[in-house]
């Protein structure tokens, strides 16, 4: 099986794929991101790309951003802005905290546009919190905020609400230079936090650089 789902983690093994790709957040930066795969010449047959979460919010083009987790070349974790969603429109809670963070887009959708939006959220709900690709001997981990345990393992349970919103770690290294490398894993490469380049400390990479306040949209290469 080129693909294990275990709970919130979804394990991909990557060697079936001719490239893989590892993007910040989008929130709703579309255009910003065809021409980012198109300048890297993107193959939607062989390649695979994959998102760090916060797909929408605060850009233009969210129900299109949001529309990609149908695609069979694209892989995404549930970020905090999907989660805000999730609860607002499936839920009926917590709009107000949405709207004030991006999701106001919402209101002002057709009535066609607001039933596919709704059906989409239903599959953002499946999304994975974790993903772990396996390239060779080399595991990568992606998240959207941080991976709240100091060693990694397949399928361990974790607060989830800390996977998606804590910044503790991020804000150790880059405030007080404390850390540490994260075992179980030789790379880990989250979103949610915004600086203006991508940050490297240990063995963790954090790659939202802000797309959507105009600083460009960061895409790694893992394979």
């Amino acid at each position: 099986m080129n693909e294990i789902r275990n709970g919130n983690y979804l394990k991909i093994e990557g060697d079936r794929y001719q490239r893989i790709f590892v993007v910040g957040d989008l929130h709703g930066c579309y255009q910003l991101l065809m021409d980012r795969l198109q300048r890297i010449d993107f193959d939607y047959e062989n390649d695979l790309l994959i998102s760090v979460g916060d797909l929408i919010d605060r850009g233009d083009r969210n129900v299109e951003c949001l529309d990609l987790i149908t695609q069979p070349w694209f892989r995404a974790v549930r970020g905090n802005h999907e989660q805000m969603a999730i609860d607002a429109v499936l839920h009926n809670k917590h709009s107000d905290a949405w709207f004030y963070n991006g999701g106001s887009w919402f209101n002002y959708l057709d009535a066609e546009q607001e039933i596919l939006v709704t059906l989409l959220l239903k599959q953002a709900k499946q999304l994975p919190l974790i993903i772990e690709v396996n390239i060779g001997h080399k595991k990568v981990v992606i998240a959207h905020a941080d991976y709240t345990r100091d060693e990694y393992q397949f399928g361990q349970s974790l607060v989830w609400e800390h996977v998606i919103w804590n910044r503790n770690r991020f804000c150790d290294a880059i405030e007080s230079g404390t850390g540490m490398k994260i075992k179980g894993a030789d790379l880990f490469i989250f979103g949610h936090s915004p600086t203006p380049k991508p940050e490297k400390h240990w063995n963790q990479l954090y790659i939202d650089t802000g797309a959507v306040f105009g600083h460009g949209l960061h895409v790694e290469q893992i394979k």
